[in-house]
């Protein structure tokens, strides 16, 4: 499975690497250079927003940022914590308990979306072309991992943003998604991600997703509480449901939280209180704990009898799922992006084999999709709108066509069919 998020990430720490040398204040000419899948990675620091470059010191030393501090809390302060005035819109991905009393009402298909990245167009083509098709069903339940996330909100809205859907996803570029320059807590700077949530989802969008919510139906999102170590669900309809200045903002921070890679971009803080004080939780990318989302771990297992509560399960893996040769750089960047790649899609690859058998031991219909080999245009750096409309277009096809999904692969192997009319492809993180 190749996961091009992981070169997203490659690709972020050269280049914040190579802004951030710009006013090194050493006076140092760091050398650090990161091969990336896409062809042109580089120009992507003249397409991201760019700080402007400090002035090289001469004399006094180099100014530190001043040490940013939260409110220490105890992990009996956490597991006790609730964000104010939404008690009950989030559980630990990790409790069984806690999922089954989120469960829709009545059951139905399930739709799982992965993390991706820019490779959430062709999720997004897919999305569009299936509902153009007339075929798409009203989905129960939606899970979505980063930028999964995302693309889960405009699906659960309704049909009436499969538009924005598109637009979200072939007209954006890298300045779009973050600046380039280090923060005290990342190498760039994602505040252009953070306008754009604010943007994309209005009060009106929150009102459609209440609406739904209150049909029954669930939009769960998953980020990485990092202070717990553990990754959380978010119950986004039931936030949507409260209504008001401060469910926007709670929705919003959460779709921003879980699509901010650790490292790469900023976490988002959140507040919460328990035992009579008020701190700040740090979140982060959902895809941390693995891209896919269908259940806590034990509805998975093989010796489980818990059923997993779907009619039909459909996924869409945002990547390809076949292996690639890659040799990575003798630099640190390209290895630790190099193995950071090949651990996510290892754990991608375990969730999909354990989801799929544990659907096949209940008797539910297992769908999925995911990038076939035959797509083969190369992106011109980060977030390039002519790469991720090609994809678009191409998931779109894929989405319309009678042989839009396929069953589940073997883990160990490139999928069946990958390259040919029928085999179905899919978004990355």
């Amino acid at each position: 499975m190749r996961i091009r998020f992981a070169s997203l990430l490659l690709a972020g720490l050269a280049i914040a690497v190579v802004g951030a040398s710009v006013g090194d204040s050493y006076g140092q000419s760091p050398t650090l250079v990161a091969r990336s899948r896409h062809a042109g990675d580089a120009a992507a620091t003249s397409a991201a927003k760019t700080k402007p470059a400090a002035k090289k010191a001469t004399s006094a030393p180099p100014v530190q940022p001043d040490k940013l501090t939260r409110p220490e809390f105890t992990a009996a302060d956490e597991a006790a914590a609730e964000v104010p005035g939404f008690a009950g819109v989030r559980f630990w991905a990790d409790s069984t308990a806690d999922f089954e009393r989120a469960l829709p009402k009545p059951a139905g298909p399930w739709l799982i979306l992965s993390t991706g990245g820019a490779e959430g167009a062709y999720g997004a083509g897919f999305l569009n072309g299936w509902s153009a098709a007339g075929t798409r069903p009203q989905f129960a339940a939606i899970t979505g991992v980063s930028t999964g996330a995302l693309m889960a909100t405009y699906v659960f809205a309704g049909p009436q943003y499969d538009d924005e859907l598109h637009r979200g996803y072939t007209e954006i570029t890298a300045s779009d998604i973050f600046e380039i320059g280090a923060t005290p807590e990342s190498l760039t700077d994602a505040w252009p991600l953070q306008k754009l949530i604010e943007k994309r989802v209005t009060p009106e969008m929150l009102s459609a997703i209440a609406a739904e919510y209150a049909k029954g139906r669930r939009l769960f999102v998953v980020t990485t509480n990092l202070d717990a170590g553990r990754p959380m669900v978010w119950n986004m309809g039931a936030i949507a449901a409260k209504g008001g200045d401060a469910a926007l903002k709670l929705f919003r921070q959460v779709l921003l939280a879980s699509a901010s890679i650790e490292g790469l971009f900023q976490p988002v803080l959140i507040t919460v209180e328990a035992n009579g004080r008020q701190f700040q939780e740090m979140h982060a990318d959902g895809g941390a704990t693995g891209p896919l989302f269908f259940a806590p771990v034990p509805y998975l297992l093989p010796s489980s009898t818990l059923r997993l509560p779907a009619t039909d399960i459909y996924v869409i893996v945002n990547g390809k799922m076949s292996d690639e040769f890659y040799m990575p750089s003798r630099n640190t960047s390209a290895i630790l992006g190099r193995a950071i790649s090949i651990a996510l899609a290892a754990g991608g690859r375990l969730q999909l084999a354990l989801a799929s058998f544990a659907a096949k031991r209940a008797g539910i219909p297992f769908n999925l999709t995911y990038v076939g080999d035959n797509f083969e245009q190369v992106g011109r750096g980060l977030f390039d709108p002519k790469y991720m409309s090609a994809l678009y277009d191409y998931g779109f096809a894929r989405g319309r066509s009678d042989s839009r999904f396929q069953n589940a692969p073997s883990p160990a192997q490139s999928p069946p069919g990958a390259g040919s009319p029928t085999a179905s492809g899919g978004p990355k993180l």
